[in-house]
């Protein structure tokens, strides 16, 4: 195999590889958490017709946000600090006022990066675990994709829209099982919002992390009173 073939060959392996960790049926629980869906379709909040601008709207606020943080764990692979780690996830956690929603996102980094320990000797994701346990700390799981992607050496705005992408799966997902939506739909919001994701991309790049925030009040209210419904499909 010459250079150029080699070359080509591993940037494919880096492509399809990426495609596994973005992909929603990874097995880390992400299809078990609404985020506060749940309690709002309960409430009559939200239904099918609604969906398309939720979505807009949520890549506007969370999804930027969300992005920024998957940005700042990619970058924190290089030179990496267990203190920055942490202050980058305890920020996160601030900025999710919902207890349910911290605990949720917690489980999900916690679990993407033990799952990436089982494909290999990455003593860097293994020092960023050691870090925030000691700390007492929560992982979330937007750095935690960008931190593993960045020591697998994929590239960053590929990292970020392979992220966002998941994320826009698993809700679309939860729309499904919440709410008379079927394949065809689905299909058309996963379809649709492609824009949307490129978008909230670009406007990540050039937003800092000590500047982003997010209003989202409908959906923290939804996850803050989650635990309060008298049936539940998801955890959170």
């Amino acid at each position: 195999m010459d250079h150029d073939s080699a070359s080509g060959f591993e940037e494919e392996i880096a492509y399809l590889r990426l495609l596994q960790l973005a992909d929603s049926a990874l097995p880390i629980g992400a299809l078990a958490h609404s985020f506060g869906l749940e309690t709002l379709v309960s409430k009559q909040f939200v239904t099918p017709k609604d969906l398309p601008a939720l979505l807009q709207g949520y890549f506007e606020e969370a999804g930027v946000m969300r992005a920024v943080f998957c940005r700042a764990g990619f970058r924190a692979a290089t030179e990496f600090s267990g203190d920055r780690w942490v202050e980058i996830n305890d920020r996160l956690s601030a900025l999710n006022p919902a207890r349910e929603s911290r605990a949720g996102e917690a489980a999900l980094g916690q679990r993407f990066l033990m799952n990436v320990m089982t494909l290999g000797p990455f003593s860097l994701v293994r020092d960023a675990l050691e870090a925030t346990n000691r700390a007492g700390s929560c992982i979330h799981h937007s750095p935690a994709f960008g931190l593993a992607c960045a020591v697998l050496a994929f590239e960053e705005e590929r990292v970020v829209l392979a992220y966002l992408h998941q994320l826009a799966a698993n809700l679309v997902s939860a729309f499904q099982r919440l709410l008379p939506v079927g394949q065809n739909q689905a299909m058309r919001l996963l379809w649709d919002i492609k824009p949307a994701i490129i978008e909230t991309t670009e406007c990540s790049r050039t937003c800092a992390l000590e500047q982003v925030g997010c209003f989202t009040p409908l959906l923290d209210v939804g996850a803050m009173e989650h635990p309060a419904l008298s049936t539940r499909l998801f955890i959170s």
